[in-house]
């Protein structure tokens, strides 16, 4: 009788590794209207220094506070000025609106759909699975699992989300954002075999990567730096990372405070001269100006930083 040798095991689809850059969704004048020049300045700067794809209409993006045609005029504006793969915020924890949702990304995105990112939308991985089969039934789509709790109220056990992961072979990705982030991050790495990224501004990211992420899928005002980090992480390891993000730590912790982190990201960005306006919707809070002088402060370092770094000069 012949001998077969044993038949390799696919290797499961993951998600690039690298910086997601999560797109804020500029808005002007008094009738905070999306500004589509602002936003296809932004993206364009993404790609210019070197982030592997970007996601939109997340949670940064303000996508729950748009309209249905304000979500397309956003990715038609996204698509037309880049030529990166996107990850696509679903705002949802209802599986008939969800669906909606990722048709009308689809068809405004087509084949640059890289995945939708679906937040779990229950404590109970059964409910979760459900859910998620359910879309991807419907649609197609491949997912990024997003455990974001401050965003969609639901907390899940890391447990419950390995568990989902290795149920659904079409889900493609992790975003762990649910603290303390670099512990959720080394238990998944070890049990699942697609790419695990944090979020939450970039300011677990050196803990994150020695746990095994991937890179990050995150907004950040000096998304260069985070470009910078996992470049030099997946090239030199751990002090030539470090060294890259360090003089940036000072301004990424102060754009993650509790109820101003968009406004003040927002009012980064356009000191940057990246967008025009850094108006946000209800019920997000505005940028308090008692906070400039702090801001200008940070700001003032890492651009120091950047004008010193040769890692990016390659894309700079």
């Amino acid at each position: 009788m012949l001998q077969h040798e044993p038949k390799e095991k696919p290797m499961r689809e993951s998600l690039a590794p690298g910086v997601w850059g999560v797109v804020p969704t500029p808005f002007q004048g008094s009738t905070l209207d999306v500004d589509t020049d602002s936003l296809a300045l932004l993206a364009e700067h993404y790609q210019s220094i070197g982030a592997t794809g970007l996601t939109v209409l997340g949670v940064f993006g303000e996508a729950a506070a748009l309209t249905a045609a304000e979500r397309n005029l956003v990715l038609e504006t996204v698509v037309e000025e880049t030529e990166l793969p996107l990850v696509v915020g679903v705002t949802s924890l209802y599986t008939g609106t969800a669906v909606d949702e990722i048709r009308a990304a689809q068809a405004a995105v087509g084949d640059r759909l890289a995945a939708v990112m679906v937040q779990a939308n229950s404590a109970r991985p059964e409910v979760v699975i459900a859910h998620l089969n359910a879309i991807h039934q419907s649609t197609g789509a491949k997912v990024v699992l997003q455990d974001y709790p401050l965003a969609s109220g639901v907390g899940i056990s890391t447990e419950s989300l390995i568990y989902i992961v290795q149920a659904c072979a079409f889900v493609v990705a992790v975003k762990a954002e649910a603290p303390p982030t670099s512990a959720a991050i080394a238990q998944l790495t070890d049990a699942v075999e697609v790419s695990v990224f944090g979020g939450l501004g970039g300011q677990g990211l050196l803990d994150e990567l020695i746990a095994g992420a991937a890179g990050a899928m995150t907004g950040f005002s000096y998304p260069e730096a985070l470009v910078a980090c996992v470049r030099a992480w997946q090239a030199d390891g751990y002090d030539a990372a470090k060294d890259e993000l360090l003089p940036y730590l000072p301004l990424i912790n102060f754009e993650q405070q509790a109820k101003i982190a968009l406004a003040i990201r927002k009012e980064c960005f356009r000191e940057r001269n990246l967008i025009k306006d850094a108006g946000v919707r209800p019920p997000a809070a505005s940028f308090p100006d008692a906070l400039r002088k702090n801001m200008l402060t940070h700001l003032g370092e890492a651009a120091l930083a950047l004008n010193s770094s040769t890692s990016l000069q390659g894309w700079l």
